[in-house]
């Protein structure tokens, strides 16, 4: 890791990043790809991916039709305006 490719990868995710970050930044960036290498030398054969570190479950709920909510008549019942079972609202391109 040297500067010329912290300047890279700052001109590639658009950052401006000035001079004097660059050799702190060049560090972090260093500590993060040390630390990548040190997880590759992990053995994970025979391991399986996991979305979490806890074996749950989501409890789901059958996956019945059902009517739900209010009626439209209901729901017309409190517009400022209806016509033919639709919202009436301003114009608003003309």
């Amino acid at each position: 890791m040297d500067k010329l490719v912290v300047e890279r990868i700052a001109y590639l995710s658009r950052m401006k990043l000035p001079a004097q970050e660059i050799p702190v930044v060049t560090e972090q960036l260093a500590q993060i790809f040390r630390l990548v290498e040190a997880m590759r030398a992990v053995p994970t054969e025979g391991v399986e991916p996991m979305a979490h570190p806890l074996d749950l479950q989501q409890p789901l709920r059958p996956d019945e039709p059902r009517t739900g909510g209010p009626q439209r008549a209901d729901l017309l019942a409190n517009a400022p305006e209806a016509q033919d079972g639709l919202f009436l609202v301003p114009r608003v391109i003309e």
